[in-house]
């Protein structure tokens, strides 16, 4: 099969540098809603274009995506606005798709997985959307203490960053077990490099955590998450933790 198809493919399921094309596109979306739907097809179309294809993954592919995703994982350490870490999450998340197929995973799996990285990056989209409207910005370390001036609203994007960096009971944990399980079949070592990619996640969201909720409050009056948007960010994570556990019973 033509090098070429899987460079097109690289595109949509993130290999270095091909990735920052889908890093460009999100960058220079101002809608909310653009970003959603830019989170939730990009990588299927990336595994539809896969599945036309009908030879092995090549195996130059797989240390690329492994490196692109710590690449990713890295460099969201210093990023301090929201969108672009959510950008860079997804990148370095979708890019381990390739070491999931390398392991002969079904496709169907696959688009799983890849709604299950994009599902909570979705909620954090909206979180930062909320953090524009209240403040202008969306960028840590520009108002902090939202524990105090937001307790709801923190409260929810706790959560979120927990679901987006594989906490147990939410999908991204079983993906991310069950991309290291298929890793461990096909080279011990490549099992190790998901891992700390894996570990560069939670790094990279307790300092995001820490630059928003961490903190004196600031001076100006903001309002918090009503009842409502509460109650649906609460039913959308219970929902995520449900698929989590569904997940689960699938391992086991």
């Amino acid at each position: 099969m033509p090098t070429g198809a899987y460079l097109l493919i690289g595109l949509f399921l993130p290999l270095f540098p091909l990735s920052m094309g889908f890093n460009f596109v999100l960058g220079k979306s101002r809608s909310a809603l653009l970003r959603i739907v830019l989170l939730l097809l990009w990588p299927q179309i990336g595994l539809l274009l896969l599945q036309t294809l009908d030879s092995p993954v090549p195996g130059w592919i797989v240390p690329l995506a492994l490196f692109t995703a710590a690449l990713y994982a890295l460099r969201a350490l210093a990023l301090r606005d929201v969108g672009q870490w959510s950008g860079f999450l997804a990148t370095s998340a979708w890019a381990l798709l390739w070491i999931a197929r390398q392991g002969d995973m079904p496709m169907l799996q696959l688009h799983l997985f890849a709604l299950g990285f994009s599902a909570p990056l979705v909620l954090l989209t909206l979180l930062g959307a909320g953090l524009e409207r209240r403040f202008g910005a969306a960028y840590t370390g520009l108002y902090g203490g939202l524990a105090e001036s937001l307790p709801r609203f923190s409260a929810i994007l706790v959560l979120v960053v927990l679901a987006i960096i594989a906490t147990p009971l939410f999908p991204t944990f079983f993906i991310m077990l069950a991309t290291v399980m298929q890793a461990a079949t096909l080279m011990p070592l490549l099992a190790v490099g998901v891992a700390l990619v894996w570990l560069l996640w939670s790094w990279a969201g307790a300092r995001l955590l820490q630059g928003l909720i961490v903190g004196p409050a600031g001076a100006d009056a903001v309002i918090d998450l009503n009842r409502i948007a509460t109650g649906a960010y609460a039913l959308a994570l219970t929902l995520l933790v449900a698929s989590g556990l569904y997940g689960l019973g699938v391992l086991l």
